[in-house]
């Protein structure tokens, strides 16, 4: 388990050269003091992919998160006269480690945990932070559980409910439509295909599937069941070095041209796994750089390295933002830091935000996104965005 401990101080060289501040009246929030006569940091936990099969995942959270920090402080990484302590734990995806971790930072004072970016780990954490009362805010964790888990527990990120609601605007009204779901056995075909059916299904759709195994190298057959099922909507969802294969037996079988096919856009690295696919297929987008103009978005951009967002650097961002507000509002008292982000409404990379007091979840934009340009660079360009009510999910009742 590696640990980066790092303060995050924003000082002119005035402020650096001023006498150390002076401890100010009880019971201000932003002012608790330390027995050594100095304010009080607020110490803020993350723990998160740095390493694992999710770390590229985790890195643009971190630096979302970073960038989300400065523009929330204004620059100056700081809550009031309390500076912002990070303390950054790689879980590398395994959530015995993130428990451990978790507890380990709790013990040291911190008061709010993030980050998760693994759904598993989420999972595991929030009942920590429940047992010890203090706030956590998942990442990039996109299991429907989270929602609701406890009233300690919120997101930064979108859902899995709010991928298929965006999936599902692709053709309207679902009422006797026909729709497939292609996916490899195991439990993530499985997750996929009762999402669907619950989400597109439910909404009136008549909801089939086409499973291969995940050792399947020839999509030959599975290409044929599809086209013979003759669906108005197939989603796929698909994961692993398999990819590029199946999406070209899917384009030279002639799916991609006789049904709406649509799946989730990744993270830029995986688009060239598209092959000559990619500009035929409908994308459900959690977020893609350029999906958005705000001011948050321009910021973020000037902060993060190489100046192009990716993914999942709002989640990290909005995470940032929701730690200051807490810290803001609630100091260092956890239910205020509650009850100041329950039904929080704030402008962010994706344009406004809003935490909807009964369960948590996060009410954000989610849009239908198209690529163009070749295999090797593409650019993605939005179709069309769905508002944070358009895409709610139903409210979750909160189990603890």
């Amino acid at each position: 388990m590696t640990i980066r401990h790092t303060r995050r101080v924003f000082l002119s060289a005035a402020t650096m050269m001023a006498a150390a501040v002076a401890v100010t009246a009880c019971g201000s929030p932003q002012d608790t003091a330390s027995g050594g006569g100095e304010t009080a940091p607020v110490k803020v936990g993350l723990v998160y992919s740095q390493s694992g099969p999710l770390a590229s995942y985790g890195k643009q959270y971190i630096e979302g998160f970073k960038a989300g920090l400065d523009f929330a402080t204004k620059g100056t990484g700081k809550v009031g006269d309390r500076k912002i302590e990070l303390t950054e734990v790689d879980d590398a995806g395994d959530p015995a480690k993130a428990v451990s971790a978790a507890k380990d930072l709790i013990g040291k004072g911190a008061k709010i945990i993030a980050g998760s970016t693994s759904s598993g780990v989420a999972l595991q954490v929030a009942p920590i932070a429940a047992q010890n009362k203090v706030l956590f805010i998942s990442g990039p964790a996109a299991t429907d559980a989270v929602t609701g888990a406890n009233k300690y527990t919120f997101r930064s990120g979108r859902q899995s409910y709010q991928d298929v609601v965006t999936a599902k605007s692709f053709i309207g009204d679902a009422t006797g439509k026909k729709v497939v779901v292609f996916a490899q056995d195991g439990a993530f075909g499985d997750a996929n295909e009762a999402a669907v059916k619950a989400v597109i299904g439910g909404a009136g759709a008549t909801v089939s599937s086409v499973r291969a195994p995940a050792s399947a190298t020839e999509f030959t057959p599975f290409a044929s069941q599809i086209k013979a099922a003759k669906p108005d909507l197939l989603f796929v969802a698909w994961a692993g070095t398999t990819a590029p294969a199946m999406w070209q037996t899917l384009d030279q079988q002639g799916v991609l041209a006789s049904t709406t096919v649509v799946t989730g856009l990744d993270i830029r690295a995986s688009w060239p796994t598209f092959g000559a696919a990619g500009s035929k297929i409908s994308f459900l987008s959690h977020y893609f750089d350029g999906a958005s103009d705000t001011e948050a978005a321009k910021a973020a951009k000037a902060k993060i390295p190489g100046g192009t967002l990716d993914l999942f650097h709002p989640d990290g961002f909005a995470a940032a933002q929701m730690v200051v507000r807490a810290a803001q509002e609630g100091g260092d008292d956890v239910d205020k830091m509650i009850k100041a982000l329950e039904g929080w409404q704030f402008d962010s990379i994706k344009g406004q935000m809003t935490i909807r007091p009964e369960d948590h979840a996060l009410l954000q934009p989610m849009y239908q996104a198209k690529l163009s340009g070749s295999g090797t660079a593409y650019t993605a360009t939005a179709q069309k965005t769905l508002t944070g009510d358009e895409t709610a999910p139903p409210v979750t009742q909160m189990k603890g």
